[in-house]
């Protein structure tokens, strides 16, 4: 009955600018209100640390490396650290960890925690209805460079469920809410900044430049990492080539009572045919998209690994990358390994949909619009790659702060300069 009564909702929204405003409008008034009234008196603790990765979905991205480097930093032993997740059952192994303890997105313990957290270190947007106090911090650790545009960058908006104003509204909210936003170079800080419009509200000093706390994995990883990963996913005696394949959703392909959906415009059989000797495809959907993919007949070919937590490992264990307008590409450049960019429907997403920060002919591969050109450039890609002059020069622009050591700047940054509340 939920379930219907969601999808006749969305339904509506979509339809129904007005309504969708009063629906939007009454589900606010409704819960910050439950959450002012769990939360009001509750006090605020100096050595609490509240983390989460993209709602609560998974254990991953910059939260992570930081809550692991306090693990071994010895300033943080008398801090005490929650971790917010939809299904908690899948972490209980996080509290072997000192001072570690766990709670459910949309809980009213969950909401206690936000309450009572000095610190909150997120990587996304959190509910409209949620505000820090006065006294909390709140670091936005965002989860890429974009190449794709957002919030009031956007000239124009092709998605279901918000037209081009209501999404400004929403950014310049959440805008209000930032203590801290990191940054991991001086191109992403500009387009930050004017994202969310931070100039407007005085709060353009607010981006902490150090790179992102979470690449540094990907300058510190080892061989027993590799095999780790490789035992996980039941490839440690694979001898094939690894093809990560990381596409992004497309904001005009929704459907009402399920969310996001993607069209792969992928030939499975054809790629099966002419690759499945050399190469293994691990393939893993946006965390939006909704449904799931059904890899049955392809289980000797296609591993989906749309629900492993952490993409950075799937990183290190890939011999190629293959995306569209995914930000995974710029983490992924650091591993100096060839990308290949599947743009299919480049012209409709450039125009209609999105739009592009950047040229994309700077891009640190080539981009492919057609399945016969994919095939023919993967055998390329893994034969004759060359890290060349125009993958260092992206690399100089984007990742020349991943050195393996953004985890400690940040920390210092945010707990030991006068930035934030010396420990």
């Amino acid at each position: 009955m939920k379930k219907k009564l969601k999808k006749l909702i969305n339904s509506i929204m979509k339809k129904n600018v007005f309504l969708r405003k009063i629906i939007r409008k009454v589900h606010y008034i409704k819960y910050n209100l439950k959450y002012n009234l769990i939360t009001k008196r509750v006090k605020v603790d100096e050595k609490l640390i509240i983390f989460a990765c993209f709602n609560g979905r998974s254990y991953c991205d910059s939260p992570k490396a930081l809550y692991k480097q306090m693990l071994e930093d010895k300033s943080f032993e008398e801090y005490k650290f929650i971790w917010a997740f939809n299904d908690i059952e899948n972490y209980t192994f996080l509290e072997e960890n000192k001072n570690t303890q766990l709670v459910k997105i949309g809980s009213k313990e969950y909401l206690k925690s936000l309450g009572r957290a000095k610190y909150w270190i997120f990587n996304y947007k959190i509910p409209d209805y949620i505000y820090p106090k006065g006294n909390q911090i709140f670091v936005q650790c965002w989860h890429g460079t974009p190449l794709k545009r957002l919030g009031c960058d956007l000239q124009h908006f092709n998605n279901a469920m918000n037209s081009l104003t209501e999404i400004k509204k929403r950014y310049h909210m959440e805008a209000e809410k930032f203590s801290y936003f990191l940054s991991p170079s001086k191109f992403a800080t500009e387009k930050f900044i004017s994202t969310w419009d931070l100039k407007q509200i005085g709060k353009e000093n607010i981006m902490i430049e150090e790179g992102y706390p979470r690449n540094d994995f990907l300058m510190n990883y080892t061989q027993k990492d590799i095999e780790s990963i490789k035992e996980k996913l039941n490839l440690k005696d694979c001898n094939k080539k690894i093809i990560l394949y990381a596409p992004t959703y497309r904001d005009n392909q929704h459907t009402s009572g399920v969310g996001y959906t993607y069209e792969t415009k992928v030939n499975f059989d054809n790629l099966r045919e002419s690759l499945g000797d050399e190469y293994v495809i691990l393939f893993r959907e946006h965390w939006l998209v909704a449904q799931s993919f059904n890899f049955e007949n392809y289980k000797d070919f296609v591993i989906d690994v749309s629900n492993y937590d952490d993409i950075n490992e799937l990183y290190v264990i890939s011999d190629l990358l293959i995306t569209d307008y995914s930000s995974v590409f710029f983490d992924y450049a650091n591993l100096k390994r060839p990308i290949i960019f599947y743009m299919y429907d480049l012209e409709d997403y450039r125009d209609n949909i999105r739009g592009f920060y950047l040229d994309i002919a700077d891009l640190p591969g080539k981009i492919i619009k057609t399945e016969n050109e994919l095939i023919e450039e993967i055998r390329l890609a893994t034969t004759q790659f060359k890290y060349d002059k125009k993958y260092e020069n992206f690399n100089k622009k984007f990742n020349y702060l991943d050195d393996g050591q953004a985890s400690k700047r940040v920390i210092d940054k945010i707990f030991k300069s006068n930035l934030g509340g010396k420990i």
